[in-house]
């Protein structure tokens, strides 16, 4: 179990002994009070022995880590000490993490985010299970466990940055609360109670919210997917629907609201972002799909003899030399090609698509044409364009828009004598 040495973590250590748990403590010195960080696991150390409970300690650089990966303080300590807790709970194998979060607790919470304008989910507070993480004392106020040491005359520490309100939560509990309780004494169990009814009331709306987003959402297996216009404002409250579909890619409430609003008011074409996502209004669909970095757009991938090429998870390539005779059947899968062998010329690269590409697409007689017009005419989205790839020779020239059209310089005709049949398939096309 988590032990601080605070009043909430040494009544829970002091019940789990009571009722026979066998029970380990682990101390956390995140190193960010000076004298008063060595002072706590001075007691936690002294209390552990005085109970002959065996005490895992950890010291953390809190500062460095949070200006490392540009997060708060308070996250960042968040962050290490349920990881650090995670890994013993592995290595001992323990059936749960104990950690001493109480009613109050509970309460600020469901409070910081109504404040913040989190879902219904937020309203719930804190969960007293939430995977291995267990919270024994989310029914029990923190006036009852300082009311209990005090009865048994068991000493604990206090947190000095608790007692400031230089912080949201620490406000919250300082000057909000406070002024609650002029209009409501028993506002704490008020809001609790609230917030126990929020959490199955939502267990109610789950389950219509699975059926909803079923219903409107068509997940891509690599990443993002697919919302039926029509579908999502046929339902109850499409809004939500779309801030519940929305939200796992990292979109915020403000701009779920935004979106919404863009729908029927906007273009064809119009992009939103989230950090790792892009979302695209294309005609009655929103069309959501993991970013990929300029990196990975500007790849080109060699193909310097025919052969079988594996190209990481994404790409399988196979090029074969055929010999050409009366019968020969060219392939008709959109996956494959058969081209001319006398017109492709080694190394073969296959690429992203490049502005002012053009090539000339079979069965317009010789005419070129820009490859962005070509994907215009046959309506692809902005998505679609970005990932287009196309086959090209030696010599630059496009052979084949891959799963699309191959170029009119490059096909099979009576005098074809050996022709390369290539086969591209992508992971999307598994």
């Amino acid at each position: 179990m988590a032990l601080s040495g605070g009043a909430d973590s040494v009544a829970l250590l002091l019940a789990l002994l009571d009722m026979g748990v066998r029970v380990e403590a682990v101390h956390c010195n995140f190193h960010l009070r000076g004298e008063e960080s060595d002072r706590d696991e001075q007691f936690c150390k002294d209390l552990c022995t005085k109970y002959n409970v065996e005490l895992h300690l950890v010291h953390f650089d809190t500062r460095e880590y949070a200006a490392l990966h540009h997060v708060s303080i308070e996250m960042a300590a968040r962050d290490l000490r349920y990881a650090y807790f995670e890994r013993l709970r592995s290595d001992m194998g323990a059936e749960a993490i104990c950690v001493a979060h109480h009613r109050d607790d509970s309460v600020e919470t469901v409070l910081l985010n109504l404040v913040r304008g989190t879902g219904l989910r937020g309203l719930r507070g804190i969960q007293p299970k939430n995977g291995n993480i267990v919270r024994p004392l989310l029914c029990v106020s923190r006036d009852d466990i300082e009311c209990f040491l005090d009865s048994i005359g068991q000493d604990y520490v206090t947190d000095s940055t608790n007692l400031h309100d230089d912080v949201k939560r620490n406000k919250i509990r300082l000057d909000v609360l406070p002024l609650l309780e002029t209009l409501n004494p028993d506002v704490r169990q008020s809001i609790f109670r609230t917030s126990l009814r929020v959490g199955e009331a939502l267990k109610m709306f789950d389950a219509a919210m699975t059926e909803s987003v079923a219903k409107v959402f068509a997940e891509n297996p690599l990443g993002g997917g697919v919302i039926n216009l029509q579908t999502l404002l046929s339902q109850p409250s499409p809004e939500y629907v779309l801030f519940e579909i929305l939200g796992r890619f990292g979109f915020t409430s403000r701009q779920v609201d935004d979106i919404y609003a863009s729908i029927g008011a906007c273009g064809i074409g119009k992009v939103f972002s989230s950090s790792e996502y892009d979302l695209l209004f294309d005609r009655d669909q929103l069309v959501v799909e993991k970013r990929k970095g300029e990196a990975e757009r500007q790849r080109v991938i060699r193909i310097p003899e025919p052969g079988s090429y594996v190209f990481g998870d994404e790409l399988r390539v196979k090029a074969v030399e055929e010999e050409c005779g009366a019968d020969y059947k060219p392939s008709r899968s959109n996956s494959c090609v058969c081209l001319d062998a006398a017109e492709l010329a080694f190394p073969l690269t296959i690429r992203h698509i490049a502005k002012g590409d053009r090539f000339m697409p079979f069965g317009m007689h010789g005419q070129s044409k820009l490859v962005s017009d070509y994907l215009t005419d046959r309506k692809k989205n902005a998505f679609e364009k970005r990932a287009q790839l196309v086959l090209c020779d030696s010599k630059g020239r496009i052979a084949w828009l891959v799963n699309e059209r191959i170029d009119d310089r490059f096909l099979i005709s009576d005098k074809t004598q050996k022709a390369v049949r290539i086969s591209v398939i992508l992971k999307s096309d598994d």
